[in-house]
């Protein structure tokens, strides 16, 4: 059975919008009831342990979905099973299978030590003090806590204090995490300790991840599955690497000389230059025109190389060209 399951899922807001009259009485309004859709029947379902990348441009109807997964929000239409529990009706029970981390909100205790905050974590998901010392320790050691655990949280990083955040919200073993730009403002690093620890927790804890991110490098390293949603609706729902294998359609090419280039060869149809220097070009393999093999035997009689090195194209790139023939 699935962990997560959706049904033909709808989210519908009504507004009132006020029109100016036409004809003989001017400068009077009248209101007029509109209606969006912010979910337009969505389905899929996610087995135990899946990690989950739920992404789209704004106004997508990424956060609604999430806040009716989570059961903040009642749906319009449609079915939602979160371990066997309808959120809306059982949503203080779900809350016992789920945990949440919010980058721009936080859940921690500002002028209170780490432990408080973990410790009134453990009494509301009713753990004895043995089992929310034990937990403690444990989440402690695995996420680096040591070292911060009692400062006030206030004065912690904001690298320290996402960490503080995920360790927290896992306090009680759910069996899904929600996570929503969980990197959002972190340095180069911290991305990395974070993402490392949350690929950790799937793969010993099995704890099934559902992450919303902008950062492609998020979705790339800890997802597995991609389900792009745009104006209410799922465009596409594939495993990351079939998304980017699907979906390259251009591939760079980095070629150092054996000296330097004297020259810049006119080149074959489907290649072009991004950059052209003495010590270095970059050219832009367009593979639907002609094949990366193709084009690296012609581009190898063409100059006096050294090194050649072949990258595709990122998954931002792929993404934004998928959102723009949405």
């Amino acid at each position: 059975m699935a962990i997560i399951e959706v049904k033909d899922l709808c989210k519908n807001y009504k507004f009132s919008v006020k029109e100016k009259k036409q004809g003989i009485i001017k400068h009077l309004f009248k209101s007029d009831t509109k209606e969006v859709k912010a979910v337009n029947h969505i389905s899929f379902s996610v087995e135990k342990g899946e990690t989950i990348a739920f992404i789209g441009p704004n106004g997508a109807g990424k956060s609604t979905t999430i806040k009716m997964l989570t059961g903040i929000l009642s749906p319009s239409a449609g079915c939602i099973q979160i371990c066997g529990l309808t959120p809306i009706k059982d949503r203080n029970k779900l809350a016992y299978q789920i945990g949440t981390v919010f980058g721009q909100r936080s859940q921690l205790l500002p002028n209170l030590p780490l432990t408080d905050t973990m410790e009134m974590f453990g009494a509301m998901y009713d753990m004895s003090k043995e089992q929310s010392k034990s937990r403690i320790e444990e989440l402690s050691i695995l996420f680096e806590l040591d070292s911060f655990m009692h400062q006030p949280v206030r004065k912690l990083s904001l690298g320290q204090r996402m960490r503080a955040e995920i360790a927290t919200s896992l306090m009680h073993k759910p069996k899904i995490i929600f996570l929503d730009e969980p990197t959002i403002g972190l340095d180069v690093v911290s991305k990395k300790k974070l993402r490392d620890l949350l690929i950790k927790i799937n793969e010993e804890e099995e704890t099934t991840i559902f992450l919303t991110s902008h950062d492609t490098e998020d979705i790339q390293s800890i997802c597995k599955r991609c389900i792009i949603v745009n104006n209410g609706k799922i465009m596409i729902d594939m495993p990351t690497k079939e998304l980017i294998g699907s979906y390259i359609k251009n591939k760079n090419m980095i070629i150092t000389p054996e000296t330097v280039f004297e020259t810049f060869e006119q080149l074959p149809k489907g290649v072009e230059y991004i950059e052209k220097h003495k010590d270095q070009i970059i050219l832009k393999i367009n593979t639907e025109i002609i094949s990366t093999q193709e084009a690296l035997q012609k581009i190898t009689k063409l100059f006096n190389i050294d090194d050649i090195n072949i990258e595709n194209e990122s998954l931002e790139n792929i993404i934004r060209g998928i959102y723009e023939k949405s």
